[in-house]
């Protein structure tokens, strides 16, 4: 073909070929700075080692304890769309979207399944309503039924991880199931009335931060902190309202959370500690353990983290094993006549035939 002809070809429409690279290399540029937000989404090392005793610096020469990060800010983001489910439900357009997982060329048909059923298995929570095993196999269609229990488990295990809730099977005459909150908050993990999504997740995530800070936090700490999940005060977030009155009013006022200002802090400055209701409903191992499924890793991953957890673990057994049996024992024998009474004898309600004779 002559040089202007081909040139005249691809002047007023791309040719396929370099379409496809253009739109590779605008997925490159889109996908390098989540990279670098999830990059910079990992605390500092001096920010994460506990000020306590016996915490090792950050400058020695052993190989550095692996670090807990948070989920980033590409978990949290709000997307919509107006053609779930292939219009099986009447509630086709949703005021949230959780993304769905990471595609790849190399994404199984499982993984996208289960993208889709998170997704259902959130807007039956937000509505407040059972989650039918029934209408989960509508969505994941009849092929892949045989492969029900891993699809399910697939995005069951994702929803934990962030928003801290637990899916469990109820007890009913059909198959059904609800998400519960991994903590004992109001409204099963939304804090206030109404319909919503739960705040356990983001709860979860400020014990353990306070947990990594040496148990107390500087209010600065946590709102660095939570900028890494895109959490801002004063800024209103699709999942948790306005974060500063969630944070410093709601939580503290339900007690899992103390605010309190700093001693002699001029200007007044103020940090944050577990509340006794956190204390009473979880302990530091849990929060330690969600942290980790987080990372893919296990508590012990964390050395620094793991000891006090367990620390913690075997004061409180401890504390269990030295208190008191207040139990009231009474020594007290009934007379005869009330034994006969109130157990009367079981032989004179009971009549003997011969072997042989008819009833």
């Amino acid at each position: 073909m002559p040089r202007s002809a081909k040139s005249k070809v691809c002047g007023g429409d791309k040719c396929p070929q370099a379409q496809g690279e253009t739109q590779s290399c605008r997925g490159a540029q889109a996908i390098a700075p989540a990279e670098e937000e999830s990059t910079t989404s990992s605390l500092q090392c001096e920010g994460v080692t506990q000020s306590l005793p016996g915490a090792k610096s950050c400058s020695t020469s052993q190989a550095p304890e692996r670090r807990l990060t948070f989920p980033t800010s590409a978990i949290f983001s709000c997307t919509r769309s107006s053609e779930a489910f292939n219009g099986l439900y009447e509630h086709r357009v949703f005021a949230y979207e959780v993304p769905p997982f990471t595609e790849t060329p190399e994404t199984d048909c499982l993984t996208r399944k289960a993208s889709l059923l998170e997704q259902y298995l959130l807007y039956r929570y937000k509505m407040k309503q059972l989650i039918m095993k029934e209408d989960m196999l509508k969505i994941i269609h009849q092929s892949h039924h045989d492969q029900f229990a891993e699809i399910l488990k697939r995005a069951s295990e994702r929803i934990e991880l962030i928003f801290a809730v637990d899916l469990k099977e109820v007890d009913s005459d059909v198959p059904c199931y609800n998400l519960v909150s991994k903590l004992k908050l109001p409204n099963n993990g939304r804090v206030r009335g109404g319909r919503g999504l739960p705040k356990t997740g983001l709860l979860m995530n400020l014990l353990g931060m306070i947990f990594m800070k040496g148990n107390c936090a500087a209010e600065e700490d946590i709102w660095k902190s939570l900028g890494t999940m895109r959490v801002y005060a004063g800024r209103k977030h699709f999942v948790y309202g306005e974060p500063r009155k969630l944070i410093t009013k709601d939580l503290v006022r339900l007690k899992y959370l103390e605010y309190r200002q700093v001693a002699n802090s001029d200007p007044p400055r103020y940090e944050f500690l577990w509340g006794p209701k956190a204390h009473l409903e979880t302990s530091k191992m849990k929060v330690l353990e969600f942290l980790a499924k987080v990372n893919n890793a296990v508590p012990s991953d964390f050395p620094t983290y793991y000891e006090e957890a367990l620390g913690d673990e075997e004061k409180a057994q401890g504390m269990d094993a030295a208190k008191p049996d207040t139990t009231i024992k009474v020594n007290f024998t009934p007379p005869r006549d009330m034994l006969n009474i109130v157990f009367p004898p079981i032989v004179k309600h009971v009549k003997f035939f011969p072997p042989n004779k008819k009833i």
